[in-house]
């Protein structure tokens, strides 16, 4: 695979943002608050992707603040930008790749956290925001359908090869493997 940096920064509302760099080119996974924290670890790259997993307020707060700052692409799914009334520059699809430097960044439409909701995989790294974390997944907000979250995850996730890096929304970092092992939502199934 070629050569890709990832940053994790620790945002409010304890939301992990993600800084995606390859080649010269950057994404953002969930741009939260303060921008200038992920703008931070830019190292140079352009910006060309400000990407969502989904769209409650802590994983979105700077998103018009980086894209003012850097003149990048928002990107999130239609059905969270329906119901959380936010816009983005681009409305995402599952089987989607997104270009960004040497790399392709592969869509996943995974509802059930809430119905937009998208992970996003660029070779054996996963990021899925709040469809599952490490030890669980995240917490059941108005919109959350859990059933249809555990369809996500079983049918489009874990058809992943367990070696899979996790970077979730909340937390540290895990695998799949790990998760399958270890995550108590899996004993219920």
């Amino acid at each position: 695979m070629a050569k890709l940096s990832i940053v994790k920064a620790r945002l409010e509302k304890e939301v992990n943002g993600y800084v995606l760099i390859s080649g010269k080119e950057a994404a953002v996974i969930d741009p939260g608050e303060p921008a200038e924290k992920l703008a931070g670890q830019l190292d140079g790259a352009t910006l060309k992707w400000i990407l969502a997993t989904h769209g409650h307020p802590g994983h979105l707060a700077g998103k018009d603040a980086l894209k003012e700052t850097t003149g990048a692409a928002t990107a999130m799914h239609v059905a969270d930008a329906k119901l959380f009334l936010r816009s983005a520059d681009r409305y995402l699809l599952d089987g989607e790749e997104l270009e960004l430097g040497e790399v392709k960044i592969r869509v996943i439409h995974t509802p059930g956290h809430s119905p937009g909701s998208l992970s996003f995989l660029v070779g054996n790294h996963l990021f899925t925001g709040d469809t599952l974390l490490a030890g669980g997944i995240g917490k059941e907000l108005p919109g959350a359908d859990l059933r249809l979250q555990m369809m996500s995850i079983g049918n489009k996730l874990l058809r992943l090869p367990l070696t899979t890096a996790v970077y979730p929304g909340h937390g540290p970092a895990t695998s799949l493997e790990a998760e399958l092992r270890t995550n108590p939502v899996f004993r219920r199934v």
